[in-house]
């Protein structure tokens, strides 16, 4: 067997929870307020958010406890692998590469959407051609790929810069967002009254809830950065679980923030009748002029920037692991010579998203709607081993991979059912969440090229014995743990 390239262990806590916290609150906490109360009315969309994200922390049990157990790259295909074996990893570890370059993109297509906003002029110059309404011009184009680069040669540079930075950024954009809401809150315009009604009339509050609540999954999605970065710990892996709490109670708040900044100005209902390119920012603008756009951009600029790094990190790492594990060609689990970071999958990163902006952002949309389901399938894939490792006493343990812990079989199963939901909201005709026809093409393309490249590796990986891939996904470490005479476990 090859030699195991193994990540150099360097993240501080609270860059890890940065990570987690940043990655959830990109540029969407800036730019779609509008759009969401348009979906759901201002406490349809609070509410949403906020059972979505107590949905996610049930979710987080089994991640809390399978990063524990397996701190190594790779997250839900390490996971999907450790449980139910080679095949299942690659599908899981399909749709989660799906889920994060796609998130990649939009962010930076988000950067082109700021400066059109910001300098329309000189941002709307050399028309290139239109894309489903939307106009493609060279200088959005160029923007894009220009932060693309920049986070990508950060990330390159290694992980204690790209755990720094990400905490920097999540600084600033708290202290941004913080601001941004206390002074919209005493505008002399402001009242509370602007947020009715409280809920869409047209849909009534439990479907405008559950309308928000479908799209937790992509709203919360940073969180499960963390299982990628694990390797990298430079601390216990016991802390997880409390890091993707209060990750998760973070990102919520500022969701919440964000609404209440943007619909109490004035009637939301008139807002989201606009059809401006950037709602929050015309009304912030509308109230304190440029010095408040200035403010809500630099909330905007470090919610993309930290959902750049973010996600840099977690797609280079996911297809690291799967490099070691020879899904993908050898190349990507190899590790750059100097800063002991996985360079070749930030370079296919930064390739395969700098195309995204050339397809104008209405078309990148379809792909980011239908990448939640993705993220959907691995939250399912997480729960499904985790509920399989848990026993609920002694007399049901099956195998040696079995721990006994009932309380937390319970939660793992609670969170399969919200997987479960969350995957009907978006695939059930007529659920509040259903994908676009747009999206289903897109998700059958990506389905289609998945089966090809399966097909074109399927020789390769399935030749592999089942200890060279407990060699390549779960490392050294967790093949000595097998040859240690066995112990009784049992958790709470």
């Amino acid at each position: 067997m090859e030699n195991r390239e193994q990540l150099t262990k360097s993240l501080k806590p609270h860059w890890v929870w940065a990570i987690a916290f940043g990655s959830a609150i990109g540029w969407g906490a800036f730019v779609l307020p509008v759009d969401w109360m348009s979906m759901a009315g201002p406490l349809g969309v609070i509410l949403g958010f906020i059972i979505g994200a107590i949905l996610m922390i049930i979710i987080g049990v089994s991640y809390g406890f399978l990063v524990e157990k397996l701190p190594v790259s790779g997250g839900e295909f390490t996971y999907a692998y450790y449980g139910l074996g080679r095949y299942h990893a690659f599908l899981c570890g399909w749709f989660l590469t799906l889920g994060y370059l796609s998130i990649v993109a939009l962010n930076a297509s988000a950067l082109a959407l700021l400066g059109k906003f910001l300098f329309p002029t000189f941002v709307e110059t050399g028309l290139l051609y239109s894309i489903a309404g939307w106009d493609v011009y060279a200088i959005e184009v160029m923007i894009a790929c220009i932060g693309l680069t920049i986070i990508a040669w950060l990330n390159i540079r290694g992980a204690r810069i790209t755990g720094f930075s990400q905490f920097l950024f999540c600084i600033i954009l708290l202290s941004g967002v913080l601001l941004l809401t206390i002074t919209m809150l005493f505008h002399s315009s402001s009242s509370f009254s602007n947020l009715q009604p409280l809920f869409k009339p047209e849909i009534g509050a439990a479907s405008s809830i559950f309308a928000i609540v479908a799209i937790a999954p992509w709203a919360f999605i940073g969180f499960d950065n963390i299982p990628q970065a694990a390797e990298e710990f430079h601390f216990s892996p016991k802390k997880t679980f409390k890091i993707i709490v209060l990750a998760l109670v973070c990102s919520a708040f500022v969701y919440c923030l964000t609404i209440i900044a943007t619909g109490v100005s004035e009637p939301w209902a008139n807002a989201s009748q606009v059809g401006s390119a950037w709602g929050t920012g015309t009304i912030v603008e509308n109230a304190y002029g440029k010095f408040g756009v200035f403010l809500l951009a630099i909330a905007l600029i470090m919610g993309i920037f930290t959902g750049l790094n973010g996600f840099y990190m977690s797609t280079s790492r996911l297809l690291f692991a799967m490099g070691r594990a020879k899904v993908l060609p050898a190349i990507f689990g190899k590790l750059h010579t100097k800063h002991r970071t996985p360079h070749v999958g930030i370079i296919f990163t930064l390739l395969l998203t700098a195309a995204a902006p050339f397809f104008g952002r209405e078309a990148l949309l379809w792909v980011v709607d239908m990448s939640a389901l993705g993220v959907t399938i691995a939250y399912f894939y997480a729960c499904f081993v985790a509920y399989r490792i848990f026993a609920w006493s002694r007399t049901h343990i099956k195998n040696n991979k079995q721990i006994v812990a009932p309380k937390r079989k319970f939660f793992s199963f609670l969170g399969i059912l919200c997987a479960i939901t969350f995957f009907l909201l978006l695939v059930v005709p007529g659920s509040p969440g259903f994908l676009s026809t747009p999206s289903w093409i897109a998700l059958l393309v990506w389905i289609l090229l998945g089966i090809i490249f399966f097909l074109i590796r399927f020789q390769v990986y399935s030749r592999l014995s089942q200890h060279e891939l407990d060699y390549s996904i779960l490392g050294t470490e967790y093949i000595e743990k097998q040859t240690e005479p066995a112990i009784e476990k049992k958790l709470p």
